[in-house]
């Protein structure tokens, strides 16, 4: 399964590194990914794939939110399928 990753913060060195890290434990190839700075606000969106049941999913976003938090990061991640139906006229 794919997901959508969206990061938002304040700029600062190695929060590219810190979300891939956070990606390679759990298992999830990162398959594409865009960032931007805009003035000092960081903003990264990532695709990757997870090879993880329902279960495992969930507990993947709730790692990723709170691992965001704790770094003063707004991390948030959606089920591919999710993202294209809201994005589907």
């Amino acid at each position: 399964m794919k997901a959508v990753i969206s990061v938002v913060g304040k700029d600062r060195t190695g929060i590219l590194a810190f979300v891939s890290n956070e990606c390679l434990d759990y298992g999830a190839n990162i398959v594409d990914v865009s960032q931007t700075v805009l003035q000092d606000v960081f903003n990264m969106f990532m695709i990757v794939e997870i090879n993880k049941n329902t279960d495992g999913f969930v507990e993947f976003v709730n790692h990723m939110e709170e691992k965001g938090k704790s770094n003063n990061l707004v991390i948030h991640v959606m089920h591919e399928d999710i993202f294209n139906a809201m994005h589907t006229i």
